[in-house]
């Protein structure tokens, strides 16, 4: 194919944004501007998720499996030696770069990849830690500030200036699409933020926008969560005192809407370089990321657990062949960008990519793939979700969560126990077992149903 008929695609990815995080779609608290624009102009999955992890870092997993369109469990295995994306496309034709956090391996960066602009593997988090409370906020004697500038992290130093992360690698992402948008072949653009992950940092003009009296607390709010969930003292849990208070959340959740408005204002950025240079309409644009976040939800902060806020994710595409001003519903994995973005840019897909093409529900020649959708956090959590029902099996900890999400979609009620229920459970149970068999998942799960606890809820 020659470029005329061959799409550019710029993936941006983000790295902890969840799915209610986009102003006109479903959070009117916050201001996304430019995401909105993006939205209007192509086709929202509203049930999008992250299939897992198998570490502590859901960043490092998801990513995987973004690059290499594998499932969890054989992404764990095969991403050193599996077509990645970045190479496959520079393989048929594509002049490909990337910018931003990679977290991966550098080898596989550096095979990806003709070009590599500024990037890192992630930040440093030394000092987040049970002993060390700096970091725990709101704490007594803790004055760190998001738009101290001094504080590193998110702030870098670019020369003699001091750069957010997400200015500086929109910068590079930029001045990419200008000296690529004239050349002969077509581009691909993996610009990956790191925004908005922790530390929340952002200027004083983005955390003016969210005064912190003024922001909601969510419906599902607990002081903790009420059992172990498996990894129930993670480093993102340290970030707030245990046990949570409103005020708390209202700080995180405040600072972390901040830094996405600031991000969404690079995105803007981006967007508009494609206009600039009059490749807008001829460029696939796909927006995610690589899983949510609690922020305060059920007594947690960070996104090793399976509630829909930390496994279900923003998905949006836009361009040519894509409809614009549409959402839809469908169950989907965010790992399925691969195959939709070969289908829609008519590359071969290799034998190794699994997760299957959405360009079918995007061209409306389809509704939906799955019935269900499987989710895995290390050996502490399995779940499957369907339209209306989620299932939750916690084998350590010998329980289990059932959640009517179509009526009750911030799972504030566990029904698990409700003899009503009965069948309900064996139902998803199966449905569970089935998508282990398929995926090549051996853990065992029947001691989480060995339960008498009564169910919790997440009523403070």
């Amino acid at each position: 194919m020659t470029k005329s008929n061959r799409p550019n695609i710029v993936l941006i990815f983000m790295d902890d944004q969840a799915f209610r995080t986009i102003g006109s779609l479903n959070n009117p608290e916050i201001q996304t501007p430019n995401l909105d624009r993006l939205l209007k102009s192509g086709t929202g999955f509203t049930h999008a998720f992250n299939q897992g992890a198998w570490s502590e870092a859901v960043c490092v997993a998801s990513r995987a499996m973004l690059i290499t369109g594998m499932n969890l469990f054989r992404a764990h295995r095969q991403v050193e030696v599996a077509p990645l994306l970045g190479e496959h496309l520079a393989a048929h034709g594509y002049n490909t770069f990337f910018t931003g956090k990679w977290h991966n391996s550098q080898e596989t960066l550096v095979r990806s990849y003709e070009t590599v602009g500024p990037w890192f593997a992630g930040l440093n988090v030394d000092g987040y830690s049970p002993e060390n409370d700096a970091y725990s906020r709101p704490s007594p004697g803790n004055e760190w500030r998001p738009d101290d500038e001094t504080q590193g992290r998110h702030w870098m130093r670019d020369g003699d200036r001091v750069l957010h992360s997400s200015e500086l690698w929109t910068n590079a992402a930029v001045g990419f699409i200008a000296g690529s948008a004239s050349a002969d072949r077509p581009f691909f653009l993996h610009l990956a933020h790191h925004a908005p992950h922790d530390p929340r940092q952002s200027r004083r003009e983005f955390l003016d926008l969210y005064p912190e009296d003024g922001i909601e607390v969510p419906p599902n709010f607990q002081p903790e969560h009420p059992f172990d969930q498996g990894d129930s003292r993670s480093r993102d849990e340290y970030l707030a005192p245990f046990p949570r208070t409103e005020d708390a959340v209202r700080l995180h959740r405040r600072e972390y809407y901040a830094i996405l408005t600031h991000v969404d204002e690079q995105i803007g950025r981006v967007l508009d370089a494609l206009d600039e240079q009059g490749v807008r309409g001829n460029t696939v644009v796909v927006f995610s990321s690589d899983h949510g976040l609690a922020v305060g939800e059920h007594g947690l902060m960070g996104k090793q657990n399976q509630y829909d806020h930390s496994v279900r994710v923003p998905l949006i595409f836009s361009g040519p062949g894509v409809p614009s001003d549409l959402l839809l519903d469908a169950l989907v994995y965010q790992a399925s960008i691969f195959a939709t973005l070969c289908d829609l840019v008519g590359a071969p897909l290799p034998e190794s990519v699994e997760m299957p093409s959405l360009a079918g529900i995007l061209q409306g020649d389809m509704e939906a793939i799955n019935d269900s959708v499987f989710g895995a956090y290390r050996d502490y959590q399995r779940m499957v979700r369907t339209t209306t029902h989620k299932l939750i099996a916690y084998p350590e900890q010998h329980r289990h969560q059932l959640f009517d999400v179509q009526n009750d979609p911030w799972e504030t009620t566990d029904q698990s126990s409700e003899i009503e229920q009965a069948e309900q459970v064996a139902t998803l149970r199966a449905e569970l077992e089935k998508w282990q068999a398929i995926l090549g998942d051996g853990l065992d799960i029947s001691p989480a149903f060995r339960s008498t606890d009564p169910p919790v809820t997440a009523s403070p």
